[in-house]
């Protein structure tokens, strides 16, 4: 039931627990009974078994941000990037998620308002948190306001790990459907890589395999003269509600400068995403979620605000537009003190309509025990099709099984 927030080898005194990747490509926490001293911080941390009492939204907005090149760039409506920078304005410090030249997810921190370029846009894969929890304990007793921005256990392991309420601590989460495996991401892009290097025309020194049969070991590897520029899980030039995922690879050219081409496929049509949207990798606690119905203890939730062209379709220009839940009176004054905003008071009810995630997790399916059960045998590519597509039999189980949930 780990839900890999890394609390517990943060708190650990004789740093005694590392972290091994599973069969699944997920981390997950191993103790050295060696050295452990049987001290049991790290049972006080984990938000898997202290789960927090559940809250209730004071105020719940459809909100846009006014920058219309920032609301471009992130998930939905931009407003994170407002509460960030109004953080930053203070002195404060904000955490959040990047994409390493490892091709990781990973938590790290901004200063500055040009780093906080880097956080914006969804990371459907699982972040590494790092020593991020310290990090943020040192900022906080030096009396800098800090605002941590993660997923709910993520915000969970957190406050647990600080072990008290700190004034000048601010927490975003979001409405999340689960997170996807590192492994499974890295099986992934790592194929695509592979295709465009066996569709150059130039000859590289290193010999690629075009397709790959499981998660493979060690960093991603590159040809010679090929370069990842970016990666965008949820590129907008399609629009909000049809994003895509973009690849951005340059190469060399024969002049030495530098061909940069677009990989892009929208979210009906993307390998990746489809796994993700048909829960085949999802980490194993996302199905039975212990930080839903708002039990993460973060001040601010945000979230796409799905159904707005039905609701209020005065904010429907298919660039996004955020949900924001406030949960308490310190997210609420922050949210008060941003500017350069659309906002409109609405209702949980308006929210949940088409964000069911906030309180329900997606059961295990029959597709993801297949999609394990065939792993290594085909291409990435080919795992997902086959494992999305139930014969007669598996679809009448399937059918069965929903109707007894």
């Amino acid at each position: 039931m780990c839900c890999g927030c890394e609390a517990c080898v943060q708190i650990c005194p004789k740093q005694c627990i590392s972290l091994i990747q599973d069969k699944e490509g997920f981390l997950y926490p191993k103790v050295n009974t060696i050295d452990c001293v049987d001290c049991g911080l790290c049972e006080k941390v984990c938000p898997e078994i202290n789960i927090n009492e559940q809250t209730q939204p004071k105020q719940v907005w459809a909100a846009q941000n006014d920058d219309e090149k920032i609301r471009m760039d992130s998930s939905s409506g931009g407003i994170v990037t407002k509460l960030a920078e109004k953080i930053i304005e203070g002195g404060g410090v904000v955490f959040g998620v990047v994409i390493n030249s490892k091709f990781e997810a990973v938590h790290t921190y901004a200063e500055t308002k040009e780093e906080l370029i880097a956080f914006r846009g969804s990371k459907y894969v699982q972040s590494s948190i790092g020593n991020c929890f310290k990090k943020a304990k040192e900022y906080l007793k030096q009396g800098r306001k800090v605002l941590f921005i993660g997923t709910p256990c993520q915000i969970s392991g957190l406050i647990h790990f600080l072990g008290k309420d700190y004034i000048n601590l601010y927490t975003v989460d979001f409405i999340c459907h689960g997170v996807p495996s590192p492994g499974i991401f890295k099986w992934y892009l790592q194929e695509e890589i592979n295709k465009f290097a066996a569709h150059r025309a130039a000859k590289n020194t290193v010999s690629f395999s075009q397709s790959i049969h499981s998660i493979p070991e060690g960093n991603i590897q590159l040809p010679e003269g090929v370069e990842v520029m970016n990666i965008h899980f949820r590129d907008k030039k399609e629009g909000w509600k049809k994003f895509s995922f973009v690849l951005l690879i340059a190469e060399a050219s024969a002049d030495g400068k530098k061909n940069s081409v677009s990989i892009s496929s929208n979210v009906c049509e993307n390998t990746f995403l489809k796994g993700f949207c048909s829960d085949l990798y999802l980490r194993p606690s996302c199905h039975s979620c212990a930080t839903r119905e708002f039990r993460s203890g973060s001040d601010i939730t945000v979230g796409d605000f799905w159904g707005q062209e039905y609701m209020f379709p005065e904010f429907d220009n298919d660039t996004g537009t955020s949900c924001v839940i406030i949960k308490t009176d310190k997210g609420q004054k922050l949210f008060a003190n941003i500017c350069d905003i659309k906002k409109e008071k609405k209702t949980i009810e308006q929210v949940l309509s088409y964000n069911p995630s906030l309180f329900c997790s997606k059961p295990e399916t029959i597709q993801r025990q297949k999609f394990w059960r065939i792993v290594g045998r085909y291409s990435f590519q080919d795992t997902v099709r086959k494992a999305i597509t139930l014969n007669i039999f598996e679809r009448a189980v399937e059918k069965i099984i929903k109707t007894i949930l």
